[in-house]
C-alpha cells in the first residue's frame, strides 16, 4: 500500500479522570456538567495559597496492578498503565495472541509533562533527613517521564517504536501526533499513545502558585475553573491519564475492530514568544490549526466543534479565541466550542489525551460537552463556548487544541468515520 493511502483510525479508549475512572463515567459526568474540583485530601495544604484541585477520587492502584508493581511506580506511571489497560481491552487487541512480527509493528509513545514529581519530592526529603545512601534504588526509574512508555511495552510485549515526547501541557497531543505520523509513514501499524500526570503535591501546587498560574478561589473550588468567564483567575490542577489506540485502517477492518473515529490532520508550532505566557494574538495557535486543516484537506467551514485548550487563565483564553477567529473567520461564530477543563481541571501532560477522548465522544454521540461555571461575560471572549449545559449537534469534523509552557502548540483533527 502506498504510504499516502495509509489512514489512521482510533480503535481503543481509556481514561482516568477527576470526574470518572472509566471512559463511560467520564462522558456521563461531562454530560451532567460535573466539577471535579474539591479541597485537596492527599496532603496538608495549610502553607499553600491554593488549597484545592481536581484529584482522582476512589482510585486504588491495587485494584488494577499487583502490589509489588504498584509500589515501584510513581502515580503518573500507575495512571498510564491503568488507562492503557482500559484502552487495550476496549480495542479488542489480544496481546497474547499476537505473533512476534505483529508485536514488532506495535509501538508506544506515552508522556508526562512533569513525570515523577511525587517520587522526586519524597526522595528529596529522605536525602535531606537521612542522606544519599538512603535514596531508593528505584528513584531514577520511577522519576523519568519515559518510564510509562517502557512499562506499557514490557507489560504487553510491544516492540515497535517506544519513547515519550515531553512538551508540557501539549504532551498528550504530541504523543498522539508522533504516533499518527509513524503509522502514516509505515513505521508502525498500531500505536498506544497518550499522557498521564500526578503532580498534586506541595511542590507541584506551590510551584504553579509561585508563577501565578492557579486559581485561588478557595471559598468555592467547584466553580473555580471558569474558562472564558470575566472573573477567571487561573487554572485548577488536575491529575489522571488518557490512552488512545491508533491503528492503520485496513488492519483495523481486517480484525473487525470497532472504529471510533478517523484522525485526519495534525499541526505543530511554536509561539517563540515567552516561557509561560501565550502569544497575545494566538500567532502560534493559528499556525498549528492551519497546518492541521491543510493536512486534512478540508475547509474551515466544515468544522462543527473545537475542544479548546481553554485553561481559564486571563491571557490564554483571549489568545486562543483570537486565533480561532483568525483561522475560521465568520464560521467561528457558527461552531460549538468548549473547554472540558472547566470540569476536569487542567491535567497538564495528560490534558491532550483526555481532551482528545472527549472530542471523539462528542463526534460519536453528536453532543457537545459544556463549559461549566460561566456567570460573567467577557467581551473579548464572544464565541459559542457551549456554556453550562451540553448541546445536541451533528459533528462530522472536530478539532482539539493543546498548548504548553515554552510556547508549544498542537492541534489534532478527528473525522466521523466513514468506510
Amino acid at each position: 500500500m502506498a504510504l499516502e493511502n495509509r489512514r489512521v483510525v482510533i480503535t481503543g479508549l481509556g481514561a482516568l479522570t477527576p470526574i470518572g475512572l472509566t471512559v463511560e463515567e467520564f462522558w456521563n459526568s461531562m454530560m451532567e456538567g460535573k466539577s471535579g474540583a474539591a479541597p485537596i485530601k492527599a496532603f496538608d495544604t495549610s502553607r499553600l495559597e491554593t488549597k484545592f484541585a481536581c484529584e482522582l477520587k476512589g482510585f486504588d492502584a491495587g485494584n488494577y496492578l499487583d502490589r509489588k508493581t504498584a509500589r515501584r511506580l510513581d502515580p503518573f506511571a500507575q495512571y498510564a498503565l491503568v488507562a492503557t489497560q482500559q484502552a487495550i481491552k476496549d480495542s479488542g487487541l489480544n496481546p497474547e495472541n499476537l505473533s512476534d512480527e505483529e508485536r514488532s509493528r506495535i509501538g508506544v509513545i506515552y508522556g508526562s509533562g512533569i513525570g515523577g514529581i511525587q517520587t522526586f519530592y519524597q526522595q528529596a526529603i529522605i536525602n535531606h533527613e537521612q542522606g544519599p545512601n538512603r535514596i531508593s534504588p528505584f528513584f531514577i526509574p520511577m522519576l523519568i517521564p519515559d518510564i510509562a512508555a517502557g512499562h506499557i511495552s514490557m507489560q504487553y510485549g510491544f516492540r515497535g517504536p517506544n519513547y515519550c515526547t515531553v512538551s508540557a501541557c501539549a504532551t498528550g497531543n504530541n504523543n498522539m501526533i508522533d504516533s499518527f505520523l509513524l503509522i502514516k509513514n509505515g513505521l508502525a501499524d498500531v500505536m498506544i499513545a497518550g499522557g498521564s500526570e500526578a503532580s498534586i503535591n506541595e511542590m507541584g501546587v506551590g510551584g504553579f502558585n509561585a508563577n501565578r498560574a492557579l486559581s485561588t478561589r478557595n471559598d468555592s473550588p467547584e466553580t473555580a475553573s471558569r474558562p472564558f468567564d470575566a472573573t477567571r483567575d487561573g487554572f485548577v490542577m488536575g491529575e489522571g491519564g488518557g490512552t488512545l489506540v491508533l491503528e492503520e485502517l485496513n488492519r483495523a477492518i481486517a480484525r473487525g475492530a470497532k472504529i471510533y473515529a478517523e484522525m485526519v490532520g495534525v499541526g505543530l508550532s511554536a509561539d517563540a514568544h515567552h516561557i509561560t505566557a501565550p502569544h497575545p494574538d494566538g500567532a502560534g495557535a493559528i499556525l498549528s490549526m492551519e497546518m492541521a486543516i491543510k493536512m486534512a484537506e478540508i475547509k474551515p467551514e466544515e468544522f462543527d466543534y473545537v475542544n479548546m485548550h481553554g485553561t481559564a487563565t486571563p491571557l490564554g483564553d483571549i489568545g486562543e479565541t483570537k486565533a480561532i477567529k483568525k483561522v475560521f473567520g465568520k464560521h467561528a461564530y457558527k461552531m460549538n466550542l468548549s473547554s472540558t477543563k472547566s470540569m476536569t481541571g487542567h491535567l497538564l501532560g495528560a490534558a491532550g489525551a483526555v481532551e482528545a477522548i472527549a472530542t471523539i465522544l462528542a463526534l460519536i454521540n453528536n453532543k457537545i460537552p459544556p463549559t461549566i461555571n460561566f456567570e460573567h461575560p467577557d467581551p473579548e471572549c464572544d464565541l459559542n463556548y457551549t456554556f453550562n449545559k451540553p448541546q445536541d449537534r451533528k459533528v462530522k469534523y472536530a478539532l482539539s487544541n493543546a498548548f504548553g509552557f515554552g510556547g508549544h502548540n498542537t492541534s489534532i483533527i478527528f473525522k466521523k468515520y466513514s468506510a
